[in-house]
């Protein structure tokens, strides 16, 4: 499992093409609907939008409710995502720090093992959206992290230490490797796609009502049907883009950077 899954990748590369066709679909529906209520007016007169009303403000007001929530999840994903990256670059630094109560003797391999697998951590997510690539990253880091746990293990098996620092260094290790599970699980936290064909639907339903209702205006004004348009197709990309943010235009790089600092660092430190 992984964040760069196909379905990701699917929605990446259509989001801004769906996007293109959500805002010619919104023009073409606003002025099908725009002559479907002319002819009703020139049917009915008066009586043509009778009672429309509160179907539109139902319509409109689920959508509104859609995207709200739709647009605060995709938020509240990717707040998530940036957390948990800073909890990984601190579980890896608490770690990396606490090998210095085991033994010395056991402590270059361990140090030595904790620079590949911060390295291995930062390629993982650099080389997106190259599924192939993160997936072999992946596989690699968690070899290195049965190695890491298998030298430890044997640290405080071979060379007995206090058992307070026995349960600082495997707790600390516990910690950095279900902070990565966590990680990769939470790039995998997606709305269902039925939620996206429906605001998608819905959006184009409130089109086709917009324009009816703009029926009764002498001429078509093309400034709001482009702003609306614009907002509800942008809108819509936005989301798409948050909730998948390596392989969109949104990035972590400030947080990437920081891992990177921390390998730096590790490097700088005794072998």
């Amino acid at each position: 499992m992984f964040v760069a899954n196909i379905q990701s990748i699917q929605w990446m590369v259509y989001a801004p093409l769906i996007s293109i066709g959500l805002f010619i679909g919104i023009l073409v529906l606003l002025n099908l609907g725009r002559s479907w209520g002319k002819r009703r007016l020139k049917k009915y007169s008066e009586k043509a939008s009778a009672g429309l009303g509160a179907v539109e403000g139902s319509v409109y007001g689920l959508l509104g409710l859609l995207i709200a929530f739709t647009f605060s999840g995709a938020a509240n994903r990717y707040d998530q995502r940036r957390q948990t990256i800073v909890k990984e670059i601190n579980s890896i630094g608490t770690a990396y720090l606490r090998i210095d109560l085991l033994p010395a003797a056991a402590q270059p391999a361990l140090r030595e093992q904790f620079k590949k697998y911060i390295a291995l951590r930062i390629e993982t997510y650099q080389v997106l959206p190259d599924l192939d690539k993160a997936m072999a990253c992946l596989a690699q880091s968690d070899q290195v992290q049965g190695e890491i746990w298998r030298l430890a293990t044997a640290a405080v098996r071979d060379h007995p230490v206090s058992p307070a620092a026995t349960s600082l260094v495997m707790g600390s290790l516990n910690e950095m490797f279900d902070i990565r599970i966590s990680r990769t699980m939470a790039t995998q936290m997606h709305p269902p796609t039925i939620i996206m064909v429906m605001l998608v639907t819905l959006m184009l339903i409130s089109a086709l009502l917009t324009g009816y209702a703009m029926s009764e205006a002498p001429r078509l004004s093309w400034l709001h049907a482009l702003s609306l348009a614009a907002i509800m197709s942008l809108t819509f990309l936005v989301m798409i883009v948050m909730e998948y943010p390596r392989l969109g235009f949104i990035s972590f790089e400030a947080f990437d950077q920081s891992m990177v600092e921390l390998m730096q660092e590790m490097s700088r430190t005794k072998p």
